[in-house]
């Protein structure tokens, strides 16, 4: 796949997940059984002649510049340090989540609105999250330069790539009529491709939701004329925790020490990154050549300064941002029961929080 793609092919990605999640318990479930039993023996078995615990981490698309502290810190000899040898592997089509929840992964990597999902469900996983990858929402609405979209309320009329999902439609309508606009005049158009630069470019569309810290900065390398609003500058409540690093809670209550060592050659490779952006760009193209150069440079550059941003350290969930999204999402009505709040995460785990 074109890396160029990858960083807002994410959110197409987790946007199906947050509806085939509901698949995927079933099969976690299934699985429970034999997993359960796995996950609880893998953890305390010793793999590797060198007496590394093997832990398997999830991503949650292909490669990118969300995951570099975790390949620095496997290439630079972090998680050895503490006894774990890693093994990085992508993720199915429904995402991590139902993979951490079953113990067939240790780790791996979700979304508080994707986690949404399930926790609102009669059936809910039993998953957590223990480390915010980017301390906030780097997500909003790009759009052509010729269209004159600079914020929610001017999205009237003009054209809008959907992958036709609740909570997505929600958010863009909750901002555009919140800032003065009227949803119901935005022609709403499938989102045919992954590429927002590419489809904005060959006129597919107008506007549509991205990162910013890919096709924003894509579209700064290629030079291409594009306005760009974050939706958490429209609305605080939706500066929710996107991505963030989930672990199953058998895991939680059986083994912590993992959980901790894990976290503190992880938040080691995220400091190596926010620190040194460009040779940390290096390791990530290096260990993934399909990536272009370019971009993961500037994006790169984009996210070190994020990744910890104004949290005490780097990891750190803020529960009242957390609830503040859920309790928006239970207004919304857009789970299938409501979202219960103060679950479902914790920073106990993080290197910072002793201190």
């Amino acid at each position: 796949m074109n890396m160029n793609t990858t960083f807002c092919s994410r959110m197409r990605t987790r946007m199906k997940a947050f509806c085939a999640l509901a698949a995927s318990v079933a099969l976690a479930f299934s699985l429970a059984g034999c997993a359960s039993s796995q996950a609880s023996s893998s953890a305390t078995n010793s793999a590797t002649d060198n007496d590394l615990e093997k832990v398997t981490f999830v991503l949650d698309y292909t490669p990118n510049t969300n995951h570099t502290g975790i390949y620095a810190a496997r290439d630079l000899g972090y998680y050895e340090e503490v006894g774990i040898e890693i093994d990085i592997m992508q993720p199915p089509e429904d995402g991590a989540d139902a993979l951490v929840a079953s113990g067939r992964a240790q780790f791996g990597i979700s979304f508080e609105d994707v986690m949404a999902n399930y926790l609102g469900s009669t059936d809910p996983l039993p998953v957590t999250a223990i480390a915010a990858i980017i301390q906030h929402n780097t997500s909003g609405i790009i759009s052509r330069a010729d269209a004159n979209i600079t914020r929610a309320g001017e999205m009237n009329g003009h054209s809008y790539a959907t992958w036709d999902q609740a909570v997505e439609q929600a958010i863009v309508r909750t901002v555009v009529n919140g800032d003065g606009g009227d949803f119901s005049t935005i022609e709403l158009v499938p989102a045919g491709t992954s590429d927002e630069v590419s489809g904005l470019q060959t006129g597919q569309f107008e506007s549509s939701w991205c990162y910013e810290a890919w096709a924003l900065q894509n579209a700064l390398v290629q030079d291409v004329p594009v306005n760009y609003f974050s939706f958490r500058d429209m609305d605080e409540r939706f500066d929710f925790y996107t991505p963030v690093i989930i672990t199953n809670d058998e895991l939680i209550a059986n083994d912590p020490d993992l959980i901790a060592r894990f976290l503190e050659a992880t938040a080691k490779g995220y400091v190596y990154a926010a620190e040194n952006p460009d040779e940390a760009a290096e390791l990530l193209v290096a260990a993934v050549p399909e990536i272009d150069p370019d971009l993961a440079l500037a994006s790169q550059r984009y996210l070190s300064s994020r990744y910890t941003d104004d949290a005490p350290y780097w990891g750190y969930i803020d529960p009242a941002r957390w609830n503040a999204f859920y309790t928006w999402m239970n207004d919304e009505q857009l789970t299938e029961m409501p979202l219960p709040l103060d679950t479902a995460f914790t920073n106990e785990f993080l290197p910072g929080a002793g201190q």
